[in-house]
């Protein structure tokens, strides 16, 4: 049993979801939720991708503690913890009223107090909120509390991803955690997932040409990272498509597909990219369209009709290579203009306008120089 002077005893209601999960309805006093809850920030080791909360907004939390501070107000909104299972639930006896719809057992819940890093609850959703209510002046102020008992941060990811899948999350956070999750999902992020671990792998492994390259939601400010994840993960979504993605053939089904193949073909296509054009690779984008969203969008349409050539060749590899060669006094990266589309390099922008009309040009140049004598 755990003792109650290290711990927080509130009244609750439990019931059970899914596979028999305890789940727990209660409120607290705001100044107790990050006492007995922790934060797990995103971040990424050697390793592994850890935690799952994106960082502090300031800005959102100080408005949040403005309006909590400017005198009595609503603030009904839910907070949501994952439970370790120590805690403690004690049903409440007694008699029960006729016509009681039994959807819960109502009791007290222990709570026990941990230091930072090692609590007993971590915060699923609600974190911004959470430290407002902190810094609040009423520090008595009562939030009410759905939690769930889980230790796996699959689960806790799972639900993070779900519950803000309907809010202004970023996209960026969720595309990195999708490869970590393996439940079913909505059918409009599951797309994501094997192009965000493909994203992952291009960033990871040192024989890739993005090797380090890629912004990530778990970038540390000062990482090197110049190219944006959303956009190669949308190129890597149009190589995905059958019947003329360049990496369709290795996707017959999401149970079946090859992500090690994949990776080594956009290994092998965006190495020979990096080579041909080594000036203009590993810039910002405001120094290198080749790294600016529209040209990593444009080069992936690209890799696509050169891969169909290259996968029918003797030598994939020398035939890629051949074909940006071909490209390259044509293009106009970092300087100069695109001749037949009248723009110069700085010019270009990542709106679908100027990434289809970019793209459409590269493989109208690919076409007609794949063919010089005809």
């Amino acid at each position: 049993m755990i003792s109650e002077t290290e711990s927080l005893v509130v009244r609750a209601v439990r019931t059970q979801q899914g596979d028999a999960i305890d789940v727990y309805a209660f409120f607290l006093y705001g100044s107790d939720l990050t006492r007995v809850a922790d934060i797990s920030r995103i971040h990424r080791d050697e390793k592994d991708l850890k935690g799952f909360q994106r960082k502090e907004i300031r800005s959102h939390v100080n408005s949040i503690v403005e309006f909590l501070d400017s005198g009595p107000v609503l603030f009904p909104n839910a907070i949501t913890l994952a439970f370790s299972p120590e805690i403690h639930f004690e049903p409440s006896r007694g008699p029960k009223p006729n016509g009681l719809a039994e959807v819960g057992v109502s009791g007290t819940l222990t709570i026990p107090f941990r230091t930072a890093g090692d609590r007993a609850a971590w915060i699923v959703d609600g974190q911004q909120r959470s430290l407002a209510l902190a810094k609040a002046k009423n520090s008595r102020f009562p939030v009410p509390v759905i939690g769930f008992v889980s230790r796996d941060l699959q689960i806790h990811r799972e639900q993070f991803i779900l519950v803000n899948k309907v809010k202004a999350l970023d996209v960026r956070l969720i595309n990195e955690l999708l490869p970590e999750v393996g439940t079913l999902l909505p059918k409009d992020l599951a797309v994501n997932r094997l192009p965000s671990e493909l994203c992952n792998l291009l960033n990871r492994q040192p024989k890739s040409p993005f090797y380090k390259l890629i912004k990530r939601a778990s970038d540390n400010a000062e990482d090197a990272s110049v190219i944006s994840d959303t956009a190669l993960i949308a190129a890597i979504k149009q190589n995905l498509r059958p019947p003329l993605g360049a990496l369709s053939q290795y996707k017959h089904s999401p149970e079946t597909a090859n992500p090690d193949a994949m990776f080594e073909t956009l290994a092998l296509y965006w190495s020979a990219v990096r080579d041909t054009f080594p000036t203009a690779w590993g810039l910002a984008p405001i120094e290198s369209r080749l790294m600016h969203s529209a040209g990593i969008k444009a080069m992936g349409a690209l890799m696509d009709q050169i891969m169909l050539r290259a996968d029918s060749s003797e030598n994939p590899d020398v035939e890629i290579r051949e074909s940006l060669r071909r490209l390259e006094p044509h293009c106009a990266w970092t300087d100069g203009m695109w001749a037949d589309l009248g723009w110069a390099w700085n010019e270009i922008q990542g709106t679908p306008q100027h990434i289809t009309k970019l793209a459409d040009h590269l493989m109208q140049l690919d076409r007609r120089l794949s063919r010089p004598n005809r």
